[in-house]
């Protein structure tokens, strides 16, 4: 790395999945046709030759329309993808919040979760036993607390998520388009929580659909395109010449 403050280093990043070219109504027809070799795949690149860094405490933004490689990145740098082509090196402990309701066991209260939630962060029972009343009040879910999560809408889905990765105050804190789920008031109350970690230290890769979100939250970020990113700098460059081209 260039750079000692640099905390997360993505360097000429690629990302192949092998799409099949055929419509397959279901796993019996797909084990079929795969033992009798029918089956055809083509080359879907999601990323390519894809290149940036984040730094200490900057909260980095991503952009791009539907089907640009964002959410792949992300699961990419979580670690949840292994990339195809090109390196990554993180450094420091990471909260994704990618996917609503990840990590979850639906079957399981909001309480048993919390402690699920914080095992699979890496965090001691006694470490959520002192973290369990932030949690609750943040998430203002104190009433729900002992209901199993199924019953949760995607509201409240988010509502815990966001308040068991943020109350563990990681190094990065990783956000594809959680914070547009739920009311605006909860969704301000994030905000000012990401804010307050970034101070602290801690750095946030950021996917919004909300331009004007992107805009007042990050400082730096990137444009992708067909998996191609095709611009890199500051935000409000950033936005500007989204809105130019995509709007």
């Amino acid at each position: 790395m260039e750079n000692s403050n640099v905390i997360i280093d993505v360097q000429n990043v690629s990302m192949c999945f092998n799409m099949t070219t055929e419509k397959i109504s279901g796993l019996k027809e797909f084990l079929i046709k795969r033992l009798k070799n029918q089956i055809s795949y083509t080359k879907f690149w999601a990323l390519k030759d894809v290149t940036f860094n984040v730094r200490q405490g900057e909260l980095f933004g991503v952009l791009g329309l539907n089907g640009a490689g964002k959410s792949t990145l992300l699961k990419t740098v979580a670690g949840v993808l292994k990339p195809t082509n090109g390196t990554l090196n993180i450094s420091g402990r990471m909260a994704p919040l990618i996917e609503l309701g990840a990590g979850f066991d639906t079957e399981l209260t909001a309480r048993e979760n919390i402690y699920l939630n914080g095992a699979i962060l890496g965090y001691s029972k006694k470490e959520m036993n002192a973290k369990f009343d932030e949690i609750v009040d943040f998430s203002e879910l104190a009433e729900f607390i002992d209901v199993p999560v199924k019953n949760f809408s995607s509201g409240m889905y988010a509502r815990l998520g966001f308040a068991i990765a943020t109350s563990t105050r990681p190094d990065i804190l990783i956000v594809d388009e959680i914070l547009g789920v739920g009311d605006f008031k909860f969704q301000q109350k994030c905000e000012a929580k990401i804010n307050e970690m970034v101070k602290e230290g801690t750095s946030v890769l950021l996917v919004s659909h909300s331009i004007d979100q992107i805009r007042s939250l990050c400082n730096r970020g990137i444009i992708l395109e067909k998996g191609q990113l095709i611009k890199e700098g500051n935000i409000e460059e950033l936005c500007d010449f989204y809105y130019s081209k995509y709007t």
